[in-house]
């Protein structure tokens, strides 16, 4: 039964997403992102676990992008098109939210056969995108004038979902070791997302991943 234990976890996220499929349709009240942030974390324990008890598999990697696709693809995409709809008269502009779902489905595919993608992404990984879009309903009402627009939307739509299978390197969130000399940008980008959280609370979620993008990006044009 251990070994069956990385996919349990990865069922479990799964179902998270299914769960925030149905409440976000259902209109229940619970924002989408609180089903992802319990996905994330099967997800990154679903591959601890198989790490720490050495039982990866060709199955396990397969069923993990299997669930990734309904989580961190289809669940943030219904996300946008519901919010595209709920700020635009047109009938067909909230359909373009499923370009992130689509998307997201290439770069896991992608993610699969690239093999030199175990220190870095190469694009924006899903988890981050799922986690920055699904945050933009809990930003305060006083961001909304400016955000809240169909353009606006939908020019995020299209940027992120361009970012998931561009070739831009991101760092991973992986401790081989932990000394400041090799992991300076993750020790940088782990204070600073504290330090964010602890001011503004889940609002800086968006934020958050933002800085992700922008330090993996300046580290990138300083390596040069």
């Amino acid at each position: 039964m251990i070994r069956h234990l990385p996919n349990f976890l990865t069922c479990c996220n799964l179902i998270c997403g299914c769960l925030g499929i149905v409440f976000l349709l259902e209109n229940r009240g619970v924002p989408a992102a609180y089903f992802v942030w319990a996905a994330g974390l099967f997800d990154y324990f679903d591959g601890f676990v198989a790490r720490l008890l050495k039982v990866t598999s060709p199955i396990g990697k397969e069923l993990d992008s299997l669930a990734d696709v309904v989580s961190f693809g289809v669940l943030p995409a219904l996300v946008m098109y519901k919010l595209i709809g709920e700020h635009s008269s047109s009938e067909a502009l909230p359909y373009i939210g499923f370009s992130i779902a689509a998307f997201s489905a290439l770069r896991l595919a992608i993610f699969n056969i690239d093999e030199t993608q175990t220190d870095s992404f190469k694009g924006l990984n899903t988890p981050a995108n799922t986690l920055f879009i699904t945050s933009l309903p809990l930003l305060p009402a006083s961001m909304g004038a400016w955000l809240y627009q169909d353009w606006v939307l939908v020019a995020i739509t299209l940027i992120f979902s361009l970012l998931l299978v561009s070739r831009i390197e991101i760092f991973a969130l992986k401790f081989k070791n932990f000394t400041w000399a090799d992991n300076k940008i993750r020790f940088t980008f782990l204070l600073l997302a504290v330090l964010l959280l602890a001011l503004f609370q889940i609002t800086a979620i968006p934020f958050i991943i933002l800085l992700y993008i922008g330090l993996s990006l300046g580290v990138k044009a300083f390596s040069k």
